[in-house]
């Protein structure tokens, strides 16, 4: 089962409790090590002064040689009550002159010992089975080249091993409980201005979007609170626009709903069948106006959804060209019914990356917003660079009023034709955006007004068919 820590303060100490673990193991073993040499050196160094002590007291009497043992020599060396010792004295030819037998000569590869000013070599072996350390001592006599074999069981290194080991492990168990209760305590502290924090935005109210103070704030702190003072902005800026677009929307849907009810009143007042008839008709214009209002308004909200789809990465290549096509074969029967001609000039397939309905959309508003204006054709043009021209010949806009054209509910205040609520442009505008187009207004020639989307083309390794769109205009 795997842990989830929730708690920054927890993962922290995990992490360094992890990273402390191999260091203390390490740091065991290294207090191991040291007693069991440390040991080793006292005892060896006893060893050596043991066999010494019956050196000194070898002596050559009328050809026979004497050894006075030095037991208290021996004894200094045994001071745990659990070792004992053994000694043996060979003479030049290895035959046992005086102590213990079959003591474990050293192997031949033993080397004399470099710590010591002595012809000494130090090793282990096994005597009488148990473990013992031993010492081969060679001593230089009249007789000739004297051994002194000196040997001691291990269960007195092994003790002072403990007590050394015992000693060190206790003092790494305080230095690990000191570190983790220190980290603990700087932990606490360097997180102390994420609480300070939390502190702050709990503190806010609902709609406070100011941004958060920088001052006194640690450098890896600085980038979360930046962030957060920038979607903050983000915020801001989009509560802006839904509040105006609200505000807009509410006062355009305002005044059709009050004139639709006024029509129905006052036709109902009347008893002839002309102002019925009268009130019927503009109740029905009216009525799609709203419609008109409603279905671009639901056009703007679909159009958030899609952009924010294209910056989550769902874009794919699609055929401009194609797209531009179909949706003017879907309107050339209402551009047939208003006596107007829909040309379009593509001469091959223009890949750009987006998303097929907002493109729909697009060339559906531009197209409707051409035919509404147009006195004898529209024309369509789609060249090889992505870009996007859409004239027509009506009487065209001054070029004052461009910048204003893309404002949402705005319509130009001499123009007779106010079927429109003015918003096609603005959701074109925000299609471009999602896209990151660039669009623009111009004159048209010899009259009217010439729309350019420029889109960025793709490349030819770039390019995979996407799905046809689910609606086409």
């Amino acid at each position: 089962m795997k842990l989830r820590f929730r708690s920054l303060r927890s993962r922290l100490l995990l992490r360094m409790s992890l990273l402390l673990l191999p260091l203390l193991v390490l740091s065991c073993l290294h207090a191991y090590l040291t007693a069991s040499q440390a040991a080793d050196t006292a005892y060896d160094r006893s060893l050596l002064l043991a066999a010494r002590s019956i050196a000194e007291r070898l002596h050559d009497a009328q050809g026979q040689l004497l050894l006075q043992v030095p037991y208290l020599a021996l004894d200094n060396l045994a001071w745990d009550s659990s070792g004992q010792i053994y000694y043996q004295i060979l003479n030049q030819n290895g035959e046992l002159l005086s102590g213990y037998e079959n003591l474990p000569a050293p192997p031949e590869d033993t080397p004399l010992t470099t710590d010591y000013p002595a012809l000494a070599r130090f090793y282990d072996g096994d005597y009488q089975n148990q473990p013992v350390r031993l010492i081969s001592l060679l001593q230089p006599e009249a007789s000739g080249m004297l051994e002194i074999r000196l040997a001691e069981t291990r269960s007195a290194r092994k003790r002072l091993e403990g007590r050394l080991l015992s000693v060190s492990l206790w003092h790494l168990g305080l230095l690990a409980a000191s570190v983790l209760l220190l980290s603990v305590f700087a932990v606490q502290l360097a997180l102390r201005p994420l609480g300070t924090l939390q502190q702050m935005l709990s503190q806010r109210r609902s709609g406070d979007l100011q941004p958060l103070s920088l001052k006194r704030l640690p450098r890896e702190v600085l980038p979360l609170v930046k962030t957060l003072n920038h979607f903050h902005r983000k915020l801001r800026r989009l509560f802006s626009q839904q509040s105006a677009f609200i505000s807009d929307a509410a006062h355009e849907l305002r005044t059709p709903l009050a004139a639709l009810k006024a029509r129905i009143e006052l036709g109902q007042r009347s008893a002839q069948p002309e102002d019925w008839q009268l009130a019927l008709k503009q109740a029905g214009e009216q009525s799609e106006r709203l419609i008109s209002l409603a279905n671009q308004l639901l056009s703007l909200a679909r159009i958030e959804s899609g952009a924010q789809a294209i910056a989550d990465g769902a874009s794919q290549p699609v055929n401009l060209t194609l797209l531009t096509r179909e949706t003017a074969q879907a309107l050339a029967a209402l551009a047939h019914q208003r006596g107007l001609t829909l040309e379009l000039f593509a001469a091959q397939p223009v890949w750009i990356k987006g998303e097929a309905n907002l493109l729909c959309e697009l060339l559906g508003n531009l197209i409707d917003n051409a035919l509404c204006h147009a006195q004898s054709r529209v024309i369509l043009r789609v060249s090889e660079s992505g870009l996007l021209e859409v004239e027509d010949d009506g009487c065209g806009l001054p070029e004052a009023d461009y910048s204003k054209a893309f404002a949402r509910f705005w319509q130009q205040q001499d123009r007779q034709n106010r079927s429109g609520v003015g918003l096609g442009l603005a959701i074109v505008q925000e299609i471009c955006r999602a896209h990151q187009a660039s669009i623009s207004l111009h004159p048209a020639q010899p009259s009217g007004l010439l729309v350019r989307v420029q889109f960025a083309r793709l490349a030819a390794a770039d390019i995979a068919p996407a799905p046809a769109p689910s609606r086409a205009r």
